[in-house]
């Protein structure tokens, strides 16, 4: 008899757990199990010094089921977009989205992060992400923090948070998840910059905690490099349009009014993904601009419904649940172009599980601007190499000659006459691309 007890006692905990277990039951993070959500404005999770040296407080709204007797939620981390130039934790888009899943049971966060740079060039640009990446870190570890001490105030599962974002919000979200050693960012920025900017982590706030996620919702982003997503990285979700002119849906130059460099787009790292062996749910919006959902216009809240339910799908997948996907996934639209690069121990990035339908490129792809000029030029380059660049004037004579590896390198022309010069630039392969350029 004591027996059979123990073995009835024993299963019906066995049944207790696994109810407990089911982050899906009665329909939470699957549809909107709730009619109401509540906000919690301005909660401090940091401070940093700007690019100014200002010092910036650091903010976050906090979006929660009104009513919610869950004391271990999911947690979604929304970064705005905006070029990381401006942009407010209260844009269109991430205020949707926090608000459209609170109602699904989840608990949301929709940080503020340092923003602006200058000059509008490409290294202060990747100095402002490396700066978004330590405060979106900060924010990831308050919540550790929240429920480490025992203060549980938002009641999180840390071992289901997920970040991710529009545009500057899904690059930030993107480059935290992947983006893992200095060394991989010394194309753009040297050791010494890297470490005066703080390192990867930051000093944002809230050190010694863990800054793990479960996934990435990559909404209109990119990488900088393709080959920064590795074999046992987490999972991204990935929402872009073929005709997004800002974040180029496959790799191109990141024009947000200046062009910058040259990223990553999703279809690159869906691929890249794939060849891995890492989930990559991707959904192609057709010949839709930059952040296609943000707004109020008919056409935008069809464009939200679509990411809302994709998003959904790919997050009730990562939390176990079996519900049936409301958004299938559909092809892929264009070739990923990948272009060779190496591991920072200097091995190359392997590619050959990479299927039908991906191109490698070799060609030689350069952007350099201000062009015409009066000073200073930036060069940037597409593979990360060892170049040879060498100016000459209109009579062939060589006024200057220099090497350095990397992607980018900036030349100062202030000395030079006003007219018209040749940029020779040449890489380990003998492949050289000529560009003229006008000081004035």
């Amino acid at each position: 008899m004591k027996k059979f007890t123990l073995i009835h006692l024993f299963f019906a905990f066995i049944s207790l757990a696994t109810c407990l277990s089911q982050p899906c039951l009665n329909g939470r993070y699957a549809s909107d199990v709730f009619t109401n959500f509540t906000t919690i404005s301005n909660i401090n999770y940091g401070q940093n010094s700007s690019f100014t040296g200002a010092n910036t407080p650091l903010a976050l709204d906090f979006y929660s089921p009104t009513g919610d007797t869950e004391t271990s939620r999911p947690l979604i981390i929304w970064v705005h977009g905006g070029s990381f130039l401006g942009g407010t934790k209260t844009d269109i888009d991430v205020l949707n989205l926090s608000q459209r899943f609170a109602l699904k049971g989840y608990a949301c966060a929709s940080i503020n992060y340092r923003t602006g740079f200058f000059p509008i060039d490409s290294a202060n640009a990747v100095k402002a992400v490396v700066r978004a990446v330590q405060d979106l870190k900060a924010a990831i570890r308050f919540f550790y923090m929240d429920k480490a001490t025992g203060t549980n105030l938002y009641k999180i599962d840390t071992n289901q948070i997920f970040i991710g974002g529009s545009s500057a919000g899904a690059i930030t979200a993107l480059h935290v998840a992947y983006l893992n050693d200095p060394c991989e960012i010394s194309g753009y920025l040297s050791p010494t910059t890297i470490q005066t900017l703080g390192g990867l982590e930051g000093t944002s706030g809230n050190p010694g905690y863990s800054t793990n996620v479960k996934g990435v919702l990559n909404l209109c982003g990119a990488l900088a490099r393709y080959g920064w997503l590795e074999v046992g990285d987490v999972p991204l979700c990935s929402i872009h349009g073929t005709s997004d002119g800002t974040v180029k849906y496959n790799r191109g130059i990141v024009n947000p009014g200046t062009p910058l460099m040259y990223l990553d787009g999703s279809r690159m790292l869906h691929d890249r993904a794939c060849a891995i062996n890492v989930q990559s749910n991707f959904y192609t919006f057709p010949g839709a601009p930059h952040v296609p959902y943000a707004g109020t216009s008919a056409s935008a809240l069809a464009y939200m419904d679509t990411t809302e339910n994709f998003v959904r799908d790919f997050l009730v997948d990562r939390l176990g649940c079996t519900e049936t996907p409301l958004q299938l996934a559909n092809a892929p639209l264009q070739l990923a172009i990948l272009y060779p690069m190496n591991y920072c121990d200097g091995s190359p990035v392997d590619e050959v599980c990479l299927g039908a339908g991906i191109e490698e490129s070799t060609e030689l792809e350069t952007l350099i601007y201000p062009n015409p000029t009066s000073g200073n030029i930036s060069i940037n380059l597409s593979v990360y190499n060892q170049y040879q660049i060498q100016i000459v004037d209109m009579s062939g004579r060589t006024l200057e000659e220099r090497s350095f590896e990397g992607v980018t390198q900036s030349i100062d022309l202030s000395g030079y006459k006003n007219g018209t010069y040749l940029i020779l630039i040449r890489n380990l392969n003998q492949e050289t691309i000529t560009k003229r350029i006008i000081k004035q």
